[in-house]
């Protein structure tokens, strides 16, 4: 592993900040403390900063040795993504930097992602070693509010022309040291739908004199899998997950409606156009085979995730050369979902995973315990490994390095 030395030694002051963020967890389009750090810290190395795109999301310019395109430079760029908010939870750890805002914690290690380019952002900014431009981006509101949807709204990539963008999130269970990272799909579209079945009611001892929606329901969450085993091709990832049921109030009444919520997750927007279009079929018609009505609705939040080709190669090197290509893992693709996916659908990009280990880290600030061990993301007991620190902000910059250096179409 080469890690840059500078970076390491910055190290324990941005494991400070890291923490401060933990502390102060901010929910989507809240997270003004959390902005408000990263623009100081980006000011105090003499960054420019641009504030408020996507409500609270931060922006930060520095230019290569060549002074940027503005100065007659070679008009490269590239962007580099870290997300800012927290989680809406409660979180059960005891140490020292654990949340103080009640019902809101970094369960998923975004106060990390910050750090990790915050630390990235200080070397480059007293070094650089490149030609071009790069642009620091901290995007709020990941976690469903679509934030990086919000700021491509408010001209992310119009304010900040880039040619190419990348994000990294931490991945629990690979150990300390490794990456993962490949071309295609790597994270689901999320969707959820609505569904309210009408029937008639009436009472439990005299089902003929009405219409009971319950038998519908359950019809429905049946045919809903043959969606997945019968219509789409069987090499296409898809889950469809009925989620909740809410009907009645009393034992001995039919009651008039049912409702059925859930979620939608695929690889591809053919596969979920097929299986929204068989949803709708399925329930309406299932409805009026038993003589109730349908009001069925399907929202669409964040697209799948999917890398491009080349920028996932050069990400591929870059991990190799800096921990040896035998820690650069294939990255499993996922059923999660990353708003991520809105700014590679608008530019070329990868989205990458830095092992985040098996949570033994938690026993320093512990004591050990039976809660010291493997926790994955949205866990009240996850926290970000803060050795993870040098390595991602290494990658970032060798990155950097790498795009900027040799122009990336001639690699």
């Amino acid at each position: 592993m080469t890690l840059i030395a500078n970076i390491v030694a910055a190290a324990p002051a941005l494991t400070q900040v890291r923490r401060d963020i933990h502390a102060h967890p901010e929910l989507c389009f809240k997270e003004v403390r959390t902005a408000e750090l990263v623009a100081a810290k980006l000011t105090e190395w003499g960054i420019p900063v641009h504030r408020g795109l996507g409500t609270t999301g931060v922006v930060g310019i520095v230019h290569g040795r060549d002074g940027g395109a503005e100065a007659g430079g070679t008009g490269r760029a590239i962007g580099l993504r870290a997300d800012m908010d927290a989680l809406p939870m409660t979180e059960l750890n005891t140490f020292a930097h654990a949340s103080t805002h009640a019902g809101q914690m970094h369960a998923c290690g975004h106060d990390g992602h910050t750090a990790m380019l915050l630390a990235a952002a200080q070397h480059l900014a007293q070094h650089r070693d490149f030609d071009g431009t790069v642009y620091l981006i901290f995007q709020p509101a990941e976690e469903g509010g679509g934030g990086a949807r919000e700021m491509i709204k408010d001209g992310l990539f119009e304010r900040f022309p880039m040619d190419e963008v990348y994000g990294m999130h931490n991945w629990p269970g690979l150990p300390v040291g490794s990456f993962a990272v490949s071309a295609g799909p790597v994270m689901a579209s999320s969707n959820e739908f609505h569904i309210t079945i009408r029937g008639k009611g009436g009472h439990a001892a005299l089902p003929h004199n009405g219409i009971d929606p319950v038998p519908v329901a359950c019809q429905m969450v049946q045919a809903f899998q043959t969606i997945v085993t019968r219509n789409k091709k069987p090499v296409d990832a898809a889950v469809i997950s009925v989620t909740m049921i809410h009907t009645g109030e009393a034992t001995n009444v039919i009651p008039d409606s049912c409702v059925m919520q859930g979620t939608v997750r695929t690889f591809s927007v053919e596969v979920l156009d097929l299986i929204e279009q068989r949803m709708r079929d399925i329930a309406q018609h299932t409805c009026a085979a038993f003589g109730a009505t349908c009001e069925f609705r399907f929202k669409r939040n964040y697209p799948p995730t999917i890398n491009h080709e080349a920028q996932a190669a050069t990400a591929r090197q870059v991990m190799a050369d800096l921990v040896g290509p035998e820690q650069v893992l294939p990255q499993e693709p996922t059923m999660g979902a990353e708003d991520f996916a809105y700014m590679l659908q608008a530019k070329p990009g990868a989205y990458v995973f830095i092992a985040n280990g098996d949570g033994a880290h938690r026993g320093r600030y512990e004591g050990g315990g039976h809660d010291v061990g493997p926790c994955m993301l949205h866990n009240p007991r996850y926290d970000f490994n803060d050795d993870l620190i040098p390595l991602g902000a290494s990658f970032w910059v060798r990155l950097v390095e790498r795009c900027l250096g040799t122009p990336c179409q001639q690699k």
